[in-house]
């Protein structure tokens, strides 16, 4: 292989022209917003339209997942300040409470314990004024450095 690149290994966004955590095309795609300054806590809100929706009218699940997945990664990297660290999701539960059909959905996370290389994660996706619509419970990996 080219310059002894392993394809299967991933690759860790370049840092230093990354402008803020979290700027992918995924995020832009869905129109996601992320906030949060607090450390151990990560906000990504989505306003809902129809490129949001399934068939059947509310909210897609991927969406709902994507949200929890990326205020997860924005929690965790709020917790990682050794350079060149990175993190990936190990794993995400997320348990629908009700469906989401209209207004702004944002998808709350906190760390529950950060480990030297294991983060744990919980989170909360709320539709308007606070209409829970999911939890998630999730693991993730800080790699690099």
């Amino acid at each position: 292989m080219a310059d002894d690149v392993d394809a299967t290994e991933p690759h860790p966004p370049d840092l230093e022209t990354t402008s803020e955590y979290g700027d992918f095309p995924l995020r832009r795609y869905l129109g996601m917003e992320l906030t949060g300054d607090e450390p151990g806590v990560g906000v990504a809100t989505v306003h809902v339209g129809p490129e949001h929706l399934n068939p059947n009218g509310v909210v897609h699940g991927a969406v709902l997942f994507a949200l929890v997945d990326t205020a997860m990664g924005k929690s965790t990297m709020s917790v990682v300040d050794e350079p060149g660290r990175y993190c990936a999701s190990i794993e995400v539960s997320l348990r629908f409470v009700r469906p989401a059909v209209s207004g702004p959905l944002a998808a709350t996370a906190t760390v529950v314990k950060r480990g030297r290389n294991v983060v744990h994660l919980e989170a909360r996706v709320v539709e308007g004024a606070e209409r829970l619509v999911a939890t998630a419970a999730g693991t993730f990996a800080i790699l690099g450095g």
